[in-house]
C-alpha cells in the first residue's frame, strides 16, 4: 500500500507542476524593431530640422553679402575651424586662402591683401583685400535670386569639382546664375557654401565660387 501511496503522490505533483501558468517571454525580434523604426523617425525628423536651419542660414548669408553686412557675415564663421576660400570649384586645401574667425575679424575692416588663388588662363595669383574680395568675385553677381539647391550641383564645367571628397559628409548648398544664350549659356556662375553645425547653429566651414573656366 505504502508503495502504491508514492507513485500516486509523484504524479499528482508533476500534474500541477503542468498546470502553472508559464511567464510570457518578451518578444526581442518586434522590440529590436520598434527601436529601429523610431530610430528612422527620429533620424528623418533631425534630418527636416538640418535642412530647414541650412536653407536659413544661406539666405541670411546670400543677404548678408549683398547689403555688404560682413558683421553678420562674419557670425556664421565657424568659431574653431574657421572658413576657407576657393575661387573655383576644384578645393586645393593646400593653397586656398584659409581664416581663423578672429583673424577674419580683425582684417576685414582693413586694406590688407592677401593671396586668394590663381586667375584661370594667365595663372596669375588673385590679390585683393577681404572686403575686394567678397565683393568683386564672391559675390560678383545678385545670388539672392540664384536657384537653391542642397547637397546638389546644378553646374559642372571643365575643371575637377573635388568638394564632396574634401568635405565628405558636410552638407553643402549652391545658389546657381544660369548662363545667357547670347554667351551659349557659358556665363554661368555659382556660389556654394559648406557647413558644419556646431553647439546647435549652422556654420560656414568653406566658400566656393564655381565658373567656366579655360
Amino acid at each position: 500500500m505504502k508503495n502504491l501511496i508514492i507513485p500516486i503522490f509523484v504524479l499528482a505533483l508533476l500534474t500541477g507542476c503542468k498546470k502553472t501558468p508559464e511567464k510570457p517571454v518578451p518578444n526581442v525580434v518586434d522590440s529590436m524593431a520598434l527601436a529601429k523604426e523610431k530610430n528612422i523617425e527620429n533620424t528623418a525628423q533631425q534630418k527636416k530640422t538640418d535642412e530647414a536651419a541650412v536653407k536659413a542660414a544661406n539666405d541670411l548669408i546670400l543677404q548678408a553679402l549683398k547689403n555688404k553686412d560682413y558683421k553678420t557675415f562674419t557670425s556664421f564663421i565657424h568659431p574653431e575651424k574657421g572658413i576657407s576660400f576657393s575661387m573655383y570649384g576644384f578645393v586645393n586645401p593646400k593653397e586656398d586662402q584659409h581664416l581663423s574667425k578672429e583673424d577674419f575679424e580683425k582684417f576685414q575692416p582693413t586694406k590688407t591683401l592677401f593671396t586668394w588663388g590663381a586667375q584661370d588662363g594667365s595663372g596669375d595669383p588673385y590679390k585683393a583685400s577681404i572686403n575686394d574680395y567678397l565683393t568683386k568675385w564672391v559675390f560678383s553677381k545678385d545670388f539672392t535670386g540664384s536657384q537653391y539647391s542642397l547637397n546638389k550641383f546644378q553646374a559642372g564645367g571643365n575643371s575637377l569639382n573635388n568638394l564632396k571628397e574634401i568635405y565628405s559628409g558636410k552638407d553643402f548648398t549652391e545658389n546657381y546664375i544660369k548662363g545667357t544664350e547670347k554667351n551659349g549659356e557659358m556665363d554661368w556662375k555659382t556660389i556654394r557654401f559648406v557647413f558644419e553645425e556646431f553647439q546647435g547653429k549652422q556654420y560656414l566651414v568653406a566658400v566656393v565660387n564655381d565658373q567656366w573656366t579655360i
